[in-house]
This record gives structure tokens, C-alpha cells and sequence, in this order.
């Protein structure tokens, strides 16, 4: 990158203004792109920072600064939070590789390596735990780093990363990392308004610029107009006569030919007017386009596609790098037991490796995921069918990335992928330091709309929009913490009311700064010989009647009755321990100053609540079925404050945590085996599917049925409890999985487990993760025996493909 005079002028300026910046650029394989460079910069200022740019434009440098930072300090420590287990795992062996591992942590909910460490990786639900329960961990901590922070537009799990935003300390800087949401600023406002000093960084340019292409038959058309009209987002006119043709004209010039250039044609195409899946890899073999990801909106798809590739014969690897592969995947999967081998598919998939071809989806097995991603960043597999999980997180670019449609199936129907998750998928095109340009190809449809293309591939991302709504375990720990009021107050601070009603969030700001000046004011208008507070209130009384009485025209019997009031507050007054203080004035002058700012204090708060509040309100519905349940009840005081049960509902997090706290209080699931725990926690986790609704399924034998059942008469329970006070209702436990929860708690092979389900061994794995999560917190709050119970069921899960490799 070439600087003018005057760039070079500033930089050396700035170097020899932030010295710590100027040596963390210099370590750097690549200069620093100027949003880079204006973000680390705010950091070394002591503010924090949210930074907005598309995936691949080397957002993580400012975290990576934000990590330096911390190590040139003497004791400061650093978190770096992630959505997803497997980038957790990414981020730790690229810290470990660059500080040593003695100064790097991992701690993922089931896995945990040296916490106390100075740079610590994490989920973002570890640290939010931490913050409620107060960990000593968060001892020095100067910098959280909240990577894919637009995250919390999740529906299930968003509220975490606002929980967590809200209640880090004041001190902590803050480096939120996000794609190009629209509403950016927005969002920043929000952070500026609950964190304090807050840049806000947008970047909307690529290192490696995008090429966009739609594949019609044999030839790459490209989608925007090439003929100097391109900056302008102007769809190619070819392409658009093609949409009115229906995408014949291409398929007949192609079989005309023309003089010289490419003639699009890489083997004879198919039928109609999309080339197969094997011709789309030859063809962008012969384009030099690998290695490429080709995304495929459905699992079975993309381990379809994988097979039709190995059916046409291609290869796509030389004999040197099909060695380098069988060696690297023998020292990954030597784990795996003998027997799991064809119940994983292994050979299978070992010889799509082998040719260069790969899927990537959440339903293989995690180890092979992360082989498949080890493989493809080292360039040994060159072409990878992957689902849009692919898209978030886990560092894969290529040269191109393909889009077989532009539609996918939603859980309930299909629907068009959104402007943020087109720039998601295709921003993995482009390599930065190997590719001059990365290459997005849409392939053609029936009916495709350049225009509608060309929309989505213009528009600037998607806008951010909160989730965040009180949960029950929310609602028991900050009640815990902070008490009902404070805890409304708080919850005025969420984005969601940010977004409903963004003066809220100003005013509570406000607020609560005021009551921290009051408190000030209190300390200073302390009296040794007495409550100066009560003294100060006569004076008031005094100069409010004296203003009554000069006040308009009162009578002589008005007069009269004020005047002898006047007499019996100045009496009162005299009397008073305060009156006879050396520093009566100086502690009245402190006392007025609280007076004033408590009027407006009072008028702020009434407007708070006179404002929608739609935040709070749902904390209030939380609160009262909590009391009614008695997880919440009054203190003498008034104060709503938790109780025994509460304190255990405080430990359990997830979708069904006042089930969980409910069915524990009432021992429903008391005499339950290690297997009958864990195939109840996996009706519990298990998140239904449509045809699941009203299948009778196999469940385990002895006393799991009957706590089944008593379980789902408290889940009815609490569901027509939840629609009384005008909360959405749950979905009752599902069973579908627990007879395989059983059964592999009980030792049987992963064959026998497969088998007695329709559930792919990566989803199976996620499952159990996500059951000896719930566990370990059964096996935390429980009575004795069945938390010991809860226990064993951990060992006797956590085997096999379960516990080998990195956690799901």
C-alpha cells in the first residue's frame, strides 16, 4: 500500500504519539488498513470500541491489539469471547502458538485449562455466569473482546451478549467485533450510552475485492455491468436479456461457438440449463477458482454432492499432498475406536479427502469437522459442500465461493437468505495475501431475478435487532444482586428498550449517575451530632412556608395559621443535635445540592415510567410468577428478594430453567439410575421437530416413565401459570431422544445408539454435550444423592466419540 507525503506525515505523527501502536503494526505480516489503524489507536486512548467489517477484512487485529495491550502491562488480563466452541478452540491455539500456553486459557462450559490464566478464551455464556456470580477471575481484567458480537440478534441465545455488556465493570474497555450490520451507529449509540466512551468503526471495503458472477449452463456471466458503470451497482445488461430469454441465449451461443476466448463449455453440459455438481468442480478447476466452497442449504445435499463428484471420477489432488492428507487425518481420528469406523463413514469420507472434496455440516462428527478445516486452510482439500453454518466464525477463505440457491428451508418454509447472509457466505471469497481477487458464483434458476441479485449483494448487510428478554434465571439473579428497582433500571439499559425507546436509555444513564452524585452528597452532609437529613427537611419546611406567606394575598386567619407553624418548625429546629454543628452550613449547602438533585431525580424516574418500559414489563410478569412459585418473595422491608429455591434457580441456565428448578424442588426425578438422569436431561435439551408432534416413542424402562410423566405435569403447570401472566408458553418435553441417551449411558455402541434414532452422529454428539451441560448443573444444585447421581451420568456419557477431540 503506497502512502502519500501526507499519510506518511500523520503515521510518523501518530507513532511517535502511540508508541505501543507503532510496535504492534511493525510485528504485523501486513500494513494496517486505516479502520485497523483508527480502532487500535482508540483502544491505546482508553476507549472502547465497536468495529463493523466484512468477514475476511482482519477485524481480529484490533482484538489481537487489545491482547498486546494487556501483556505490556504488569498483572491486566484480557478475555476473548466467542458464539461457537469450535472458534473458541481456534482463538486458543492461535494465542497459546503466539504468548505460550502457560499464559492462555480455555474454558468452554466442559472444558477448562488454566483459568486463571492472562489471556482467557471463552463462550460468551461462561463469562456471563461469571459476572453473576461475582468470579474472582474477573480480577484485573482490563479488556473483554466480544468477537461476532452481531450475535445477539439470536433469539435463543442474543440476551447473553447484552447480560454480559451490561454488567462487565466500568472499567473493563469493551471490543466488540461485528459484520457490517446497517445499523451500526445505532448500535454504538447504545454502547456509547451503557459503556461510556465508545468509537464506533465502520468498514465497508474488502482487502480482497469481490468479483460476482451468475453461472448460467457453461459461462460465468458477470452481475454487474463491466463497461465503466459497475460503481453504480448497474445489473449487467447481458445478464438481464438472459433472465427475459430464460436463460436459453447462453446455452445456444455456446453450441454456436465463437472466434477465440473462452467458448464455456468444460465437458458436455447437462440437461437443462444448470451444469451438475462434478461439471461446476471441473469447471472452476479449469478457471483456476480453486479452492472454493460451494454452499448447499441442506446436510444431505452437501454429502450428496460429494458422492456425485467421487462417481464422475475427478481428482483433484497429486499423489504428494493425498499422503500429506491420510497422515494428517490418521494422527487426528487414531481416537476413534475400530468399531465406530463404518457407523461414521469413515473410508467414505477419507477418500473424498484424498480426491480434494470434503461436506462441512453440524451433522458430521466435530473431529471431522475440524480435519476438514485443518485440510482446507492448508490447501489439501480443494473444494468443501458446506451448509451456512460454515459461514460463521471458523477461519476458512477461498479463492470462490458458490451458491447453488438463493433460498433455503427455514425449519417451516422455504425462504429467500437474507442481504446479511449473502454478505456472510460470500465473504469467505478472497484469500488476503494469495488472491488479487476473490470470485462469488450464483448459479442460474428458473425465474432468477438479476435485479433481486444485485439487491442483495448492494445492500449494506443487515440491521441488528435485539432478542433480549428477562429470563427467569436472569430475573433471580439480578434481583439477587441488585433488588427489584435497580434491576428494572437495568433492564431499561438493554438494547431491546434502546431500540423501543432510545430516550430510556439516556434518562436511566442519567439516573443512575444521579444517585451515585446523591450518595456523594449524602456522605458529605453527615453530621457527628446527629441525622442532618431530618435537620436540613425542617429548613426546607421553614422556607416553603415563608414563601406560602408572601405568596399571593392570604387572609389574616391564613397568616396567622402559617406564622404559627413557622414558630413550631423554627423551635423544632433549634432543638435539633444539628443545629449547634461548627459546620452547620457547609453540611446544609451539601444537603441543599441533594434536595435539588433528588426533585429531579424524581421527575426523571417518572418519566422513565411513564415511557413504554416493555422491557421491564416482561421482568414484572417474570417477577410475579416467580413469587407466586416462591422463588421470589418480600422481605420485612418490602424489598423483593430471593429464596432457598431461588438460590438454586440462580445455577441453572437454559430454555427450561424453571422446569429444571421446579421438577429438582419437588424430587420428581429422585431413585432415577446415572441412565434414567440422562435421558431426562435429554428430554429436556431436546428442541422437537415438526414430525415429531404427536410419535409415540420407545422410552426407557423402570422408573424414567413415570418421572417422565410427573415432569410433564409440572411443565403444564407452569405453561398455564406462564399464559395467565401474558408470557409465551414452551413446548412440552420431548422423549425422541432420551432411549439413545439411554442406551449409550448404559455402554451400548455407537451403531446400536444411531440406529434406535434418525439423528446423525454429529447432531448426537452436540445433543450429549449439551445434556452433560444440564448435568453438571443438576450435579451443582441437587440433594446429595442425586447429584451424585447426575455425577455418574457425566462419566457415563462422556465416552467415545463424545469425549474425543474438541468439544462440539
Amino acid at each position: 500500500m503506497s502512502l502519500s507525503p501526507a499519510e506518511r506525515y500523520a503515521l510518523s505523527r501518530q507513532q511517535r504519539r502511540q508508541p505501543r501502536l507503532g510496535e504492534f503494526a511493525a510485528e504485523q505480516r501486513f500494513d494496517l488498513d486505516p479502520f485497523q489503524r483508527a480502532a487500535c489507536a482508540a483502544l491505546d486512548e482508553g476507549r472502547s470500541v465497536l468495529v463493523a467489517a466484512p468477514t475476511g477484512a482482519g477485524k481480529t487485529v484490533v482484538a489481537e491489539f487489545a491482547v498486546f495491550l494487556a501483556m505490556a502491562g504488569d498483572r491486566e488480563k484480557v478475555f476473548y469471547t466467542t458464539p461457537i466452541k469450535a472458534l473458541s478452540n481456534q482463538k486458543y491455539q492461535e494465542f497459546a502458538d503466539r504468548w505460550g500456553a502457560d499464559q492462555v486459557g480455555l474454558l468452554t462450559g466442559d472444558t477448562n485449562v488454566n483459568s486463571g490464566a492472562r489471556i482467557v478464551v471463552m463462550t460468551t455464556e461462561v463469562l456471563r455466569n461469571m459476572l453473576y456470580a461475582d468470579s474472582p477471575l474477573l480480577d484485573r481484567l482490563a479488556y473483554v473482546v466480544m468477537d461476532e458480537v452481531h450475535y445477539l440478534a439470536d433469539r435463543f441465545r442474543g440476551a447473553v451478549w447484552e447480560e454480559v455488556i451490561i454488567h462487565l465493570p466500568e472499567r473493563v474497555r469493551l471490543v466488540s467485533l461485528s459484520a457490517t450490520v446497517s445499523n451500526a451507529e445505532e448500535f454504538g449509540d447504545w454502547l456509547q450510552a451503557v459503556r461510556g466512551d465508545t468509537d464506533v468503526i465502520v468498514s465497508e471495503e474488502r482487502p480482497v475485492p469481490l468479483e460476482q458472477h451468475v453461472l448460467v449452463r457453461q459461462k460465468m456471466v458477470d452481475l454487474f455491468d463491466s463497461s465503466g458503470q459497475a460503481a453504480t451497482h448497474r445489473v449487467n445488461p447481458e445478464l438481464q436479456q438472459l433472465a427475459r430469454a430464460g436463460g436459453r441465449s447462453i446455452g445456444t451461443r455456446s453450441q454456436r461457438g465463437r472466434r477465440g476466448g473462452d467458448r464455456g463449455r468444460f465437458h458436455q453440459p447437462s440437461q437443462g440449463s444448470r451444469l451438475d455438481r462434478p461439471e461446476v468442480v471441473a469447471m472452476l478447476q479449469a478457471k483456476h477458482l480453486l479452492p472454493a466452497i460451494v454452499f448447499i442449504f441442506s446436510r444431505a445435499g452437501c454429502d450428496q454432492a460429494v458422492r456425485q463428484v467421487l462417481r464422475s471420477g475427478i481428482r483433484l489432488t497429486d499423489t504428494a499432498e493425498r499422503e500429506e492428507i491420510r497422515q494428517v487425518v490418521e494422527a487426528r481420528a487414531r481416537m476413534l475406536r475400530d468399531e465406530d469406523l463404518a457407523v461414521l463413514g469413515y473410508w467414505e469420507w477419507l477418500e473424498g479427502l484424498e480426491r480434494g472434496v470434503a461436506a462441512h455440516h453440524a451433522g458430521m462428527l466435530p473431529a471431522f469437522k475440524e480435519i476438514v478445516e485443518e485440510l482446507f486452510q492448508a490447501k489439501l482439500v480443494k473444494v468443501v459442500f458446506a451448509t451456512e453454518t460454515l459461514a460463521l466464525g471458523v477461519n476458512m477463505p477461498a479463492r470462490s465461493v458458490v451458491l447453488e440457491k438463493l433460498e433455503k428451508f427455514n425449519g417451516e418454509a422455504r425462504v429467500p437468505i437474507t442481504p446479511g447472509e449473502y454478505t456472510q457466505l460470500t465473504g469467505r471469497a478472497g484469500r488476503r495475501g494469495i488472491d488479487v481477487e476473490g470470485h462469488s458464483v450464483i448459479q442460474w434458476v428458473d425465474g432468477l431475478d438479476p435485479e433481486a441479485v444485485a439487491s442483495l449483494a448492494s445492500r449494506r448487510s443487515y440491521p441488528l435487532n435485539s432478542s433480549f428478554k428477562p429470563t427467569y434465571n436472569m430475573a433471580v439473579n439480578l434481583v439477587d444482586q441488585f433488588g427489584r428497582e435497580r434491576t428494572r433500571q437495568i433492564l431499561e439499559l438493554s438494547f431491546a428498550q434502546f431500540q423501543a425507546d432510545r430516550a430510556v436509555v439516556d434518562l436511566a444513564r442519567t439516573l443512575r449517575k444521579q444517585e451515585e452524585s446523591m450518595a456523594g452528597y449524602e456522605q458529605a452532609m453527615q453530621c457527628h451530632l446527629g441525622d442532618f437529613g431530618e435537620y436540613a427537611a425542617l429548613r426546607r419546611r421553614i422556607a416553603e412556608l415563608e414563601r406560602q406567606a408572601a405568596k399571593g394575598n392570604p387572609t389574616h386567619a391564613q397568616r396567622e395559621k402559617i406564622q404559627r407553624e413557622i414558630a413550631s418548625v423554627r423551635k423544632a429546629m433549634r432543638a435539633h443535635p444539628c443545629h449547634g454543628c461548627a459546620e452547620r452550613e457547609a453540611h446544609a449547602r451539601w444537603a441543599e445540592r441533594w434536595w435539588r438533585l433528588k426533585r429531579e431525580h424524581d421527575q426523571l424516574q417518572s418519566q422513565i415510567h411513564s415511557r413504554t418500559g416493555q422491557v421491564a414489563k416482561r421482568f414484572d410478569r417474570v417477577s410475579d410468577v416467580l413469587r407466586e412459585l416462591g422463588y421470589l418473595e418480600r422481605d420485612r422491608n418490602g424489598e423483593l428478594v430471593s429464596t432457598s429455591a431461588g438460590r438454586i434457580l440462580k445455577r441453572i441456565y437454559g430454555e427450561r430453567d424453571l422446569l429444571v428448578a421446579e421438577c429438582l424442588r419437588r424430587g420428581l426425578w429422585d431413585g432415577l439410575d446415572s441412565a434414567g438422569i440422562a435421558a431426562m436431561a435429554a428430554a429436556l435439551v431436546y428442541e422437537p421437530r415438526r414430525d415429531d408432534r404427536g410419535v409415540e416413542f420407545q422410552l426407557p424402562k423402570g422408573l424414567f416413565r413415570g418421572a417422565l410423566d410427573r415432569t410433564g405435569d409440572v411443565w403444564a403447570t407452569l405453561d398455564d401459570l406462564e399464559r395467565d401472566h401474558r408470557l409465551a408458553g414452551s413446548e412440552p418435553p420431548s422423549p425422541a431422544l432420551s432411549q439413545a441417551m439411554w442406551l449409550w449411558a448404559r455402554g451400548a455402541s455407537l451403531g446400536t445408539v444411531l440406529e434406535s434414532i434418525e439423528l446423525a452422529a454429529g447432531d448426537f454428539v452436540r445433543l450429549t454435550k449439551q445434556v452433560i451441560d444440564l448435568l453438571d448443573q443438576i450435579s451443582i444444585v441437587a440433594e446429595a444423592e442425586l447429584g451424585a447421581t447426575a455425577r455418574a451420568a457425566i462419566d457415563a456419557v462422556r465416552r467415545g466419540v463424545v469425549a474425543d477431540g474438541a468439544p462440539a
